[in-house]
């Protein structure tokens, strides 16, 4: 029956639900038994702190460290920024040079020697010659168009060099890159100030230090320029300003000077040659040591074609051809004369000059060539190997034009003691023909009498005085003539004392001796001294027919690209000193000096010429002084020290070594008879008489025999 009420319908409850599906079980395969597991280890408590301390220390290192990295990076930033903005423009950076240079150019105007700091003018990284650019990057930074002013890695491998060769860090190698040489090269900026560098060489070499600070500053330096130059730029101040030794100034005037060409056109073994000058320009320098030059250009070259600049077939022909100085730059002719020139004219348009000048002279480099060789031909083969014996030669016109000077045995360098200018020697007997001007001057003739024969003055302070023949021989009587050409000492005191001592020493000052002469009867004997240059100019007095001479080297100085010169000069002559008849005489009397006395190993085959032999007190000095018609020889031998010279007189090497100069210069030129009086023209003549202080005349014999046995000696 229904429920009312909507109840339920009472239903026995179901015991048991219907049973739901159940899902599949996966299969599960057996598991790997579990191993047991192991308690944990205790941390050792000291490498826990250790490792607490470790973290603790690089978190604030970190900390610090990016820091300061960041104030590092400003600080440079600032720097770098500092220094670009006070770089100046390219063209102001090319030329270095404190001072300007001398060109000088000899009697045809060919270049033969150049002082102070030449540039050769602008050159660019893009006009230089491939083979130079190469050389250069190849040589001093391989990484140059790649890196960005400075090398970690040339830096490290430079320290590691010099700790392994025992060197400090900053010592020897500097692993700069050219960035970093040019900074050098700019001094970093610091101009040169007379005030606090004495000399630009100590500002040069202030700048090349390589202290740690300098090198700090280097780096924000090199830095500032690749920001301001590109790197072409920075190669052209590079090859404009670097120093490459003989006074060049910049690769343009090292090429010019080495081989005589633009750099722009440079064979491969000249451009590593030149670029094997940076290491050390006045070591490596040509003109000094070719052979060291060229095998450094070796060294380059070998770069080069490890570096791929240099195929092979051009590697293999320019070492087989290196590189050769010009004729010019070979020969180093006239170095002592170069010299002599700067200090003989205006300090301010030579040593010390700002501008470029250029110098015409007198100077004849066929003439220095000959000069130089017959010397070192002479003591090649007459000299022990080692001898310290020095010798000097000047040849000059008869006018003091000098046209060839050896200041000494070895080439010189700039400034080397120039003994022909400069050393103060004993004249010896090479005086005596300033006596005999004297006397002939007055009226003697070559065939006037003296006597030669033991002689003693008393010479007021000192006592008496005996000179003496070399030789101690005696001839008696004999003609001026024979008395020259022997060389005769008491004859040609007997002679002094005759025409007096003050007429002597007039006669050779006026004929060019500045420095004081001897008071004395040893007047006589050269005991007075002067210098080759000096002598060798009043001889040429002797020649011109009786004026004196001032030698000279300048002809024109001018400014360069100027036409107008400033200084000029037309020739040495001065005034007369004694008679045209009186010069000529004493010219024969000279020539029999070489035809029959001691200056017989001077003799040229079929030509004309006449000197004098000089030999000092104890050897000191052995000279020998002659000319023919062309030109006017000097020769100087001794030692620095004063040292006597063993076995070695005027008429010996001194004479050979002339003879072996005037040969070589003589050669083509057309043989010249001198200027001579012929013995007929005085031989006819009455004897002449002496002038006597106070004016009264006497026979010259007559005043020679008062000398000897009045007051005068006994």
């Amino acid at each position: 029956m229904a429920q009312k009420g909507g109840r339920r319908p009472l239903v026995a409850d179901r015991r048991y639900a219907a049973a739901k599906p159940q899902p599949a079980k996966a299969v599960h395969k057996p598991s790997a038994p579990k191993r047991a597991r192991t308690p944990a280890r205790r941390r050792n408590p000291l490498v826990a702190a250790v490792a607490w301390l470790w973290r603790g220390i690089w978190k604030v290192l970190w900390g610090v460290g990016w820091r300061l990295g960041v104030i590092g990076a400003l600080i440079l930033a600032g720097a770098v920024f500092y220094f670009q903005s006070q770089l100046p423009q390219l063209s102001a950076l090319l030329d270095a040079r404190q001072r300007g240079s001398v060109t000088m150019l000899d009697r045809d105007g060919q270049v033969f020697a150049w002082r102070g700091e030449t540039f050769g003018g602008q050159i660019s990284a893009t006009t230089v010659s491939p083979n130079l650019k190469n050389a250069i990057i190849a040589t001093e930074d391989k990484r140059f168009y790649s890196h960005f002013g400075i090398s970690p890695r040339g830096i490290a491998g430079a320290i590691r060099i010099n700790l392994s060769e025992g060197r400090g860090p900053l010592e020897g190698n500097g692993g700069s890159t050219i960035t970093q040489q040019v900074a050098k090269l700019l001094c970093l900026g610091v101009p040169y100030d007379a005030a606090t560098w004495k000399t630009e060489a100590e500002y040069e070499a202030d700048c090349r230090k390589g202290s740690v600070w300098r090198k700090i500053k280097e780096i924000p330096y090199s830095l500032a320029m690749e920001v301001k130059y590109t790197k072409d730029e920075i190669l052209t101040i590079y090859v404009n300003r670097s120093y490459l030794g003989a006074g060049a100034r910049g690769f343009e005037a090292a090429s010019q000077r080495y081989f005589g060409k633009s750099a722009a056109n440079v064979t491969p073994a000249e451009a590593a040659m030149l670029a094997g000058l940076l290491k050390a320009p006045s070591r490596y320098a040509p003109t000094g040591n070719l052979q060291r030059a060229q095998d450094r250009g070796a060294l380059v070259l070998g770069l080069m074609h490890d570096q791929g600049y240099l195929t092979d077939a051009q590697y293999a022909d320019a070492k087989a051809h290196p590189a050769q100085l010009s004729q010019a730059a070979a020969a180093r002719a006239g170095g002592f004369f170069a010299d002599w020139v700067m200090e003989s004219g205006p300090s301010f348009l030579t040593r010390e000059t700002t501008e470029d000048v250029i110098i015409s002279t007198t100077f004849d480099q066929r003439i220095q060539t000959a000069a130089e060789t017959a010397l070192a031909e002479v003591f090649d083969a007459k000299l022990r190997e080692g001898s310290a014996t020095q010798a000097a030669i000047v040849v000059m016109s008869a006018d003091g034009a000098v046209r060839a000077m050896v200041g000494g045995r070895k080439t010189p360098n700039a400034g080397d003691f120039n003994r022909a200018t400069q050393a103060l020697r004993q004249t010896g007997s090479t005086f005596k023909p300033f006596i005999y001007a004297a006397a002939l001057d007055m009226g003697y003739t070559p065939d006037s009498i003296i006597l030669d024969a033991p002689l003693t003055i008393n010479v007021r302070g000192s006592g008496p005085w005996s000179p003496e023949n070399y030789g101690k021989e005696y001839y008696g009587e004999v003609t001026l003539t024979t008395a020259m050409a022997r060389s005769l000492n008491t004859a040609a005191v007997r002679l002094s004392e005759a025409v007096g001592r003050d007429a002597v020493r007039a006669v050779a000052n006026q004929f060019g001796f500045a420095s004081a002469l001897a008071d004395g009867p040893a007047l006589a004997l050269g005991v007075s001294e002067s210098t080759l240059l000096e002598m060798t100019g009043a001889y040429a007095g002797i020649l011109n027919g009786g004026t004196s001479v001032r030698p000279y080297g300048l002809i024109e100085l001018r400014l360069t690209g100027d036409d107008v010169p400033l200084i000029g000069q037309a020739g040495g002559m001065g005034e007369r000193v004694i008679s045209p008849k009186a010069a000529a005489e004493l010219t024969w009397m000279m020539e029999q000096v070489i035809e029959q006395g001691s200056g017989g190993r001077a003799r040229l085959p079929g030509r004309e010429a006449a000197g004098k032999t000089g030999t000092t007190q104890s050897s000191r000095d052995a000279w020998f002084i002659g000319f023919t018609a062309d030109y006017v020889a000097g020769v100087w031998m001794g030692y620095d020290d004063n040292t006597p010279l063993a076995g070695v007189t005027g008429g010996g090497l001194p004479a050979e070594i002339w003879q072996a100069v005037m040969v070589r210069v003589q050669e083509g030129l057309p043989a010249r008879p001198l200027p001579t009086a012929s013995p007929e023209s005085w031989r006819a003549a009455p004897l002449a008489p002496a002038t006597r202080g106070g004016g009264q005349t006497e026979d010259p014999i007559g005043r020679l025999l008062r000398e000897l046995f009045g007051g005068a000696g006994n």
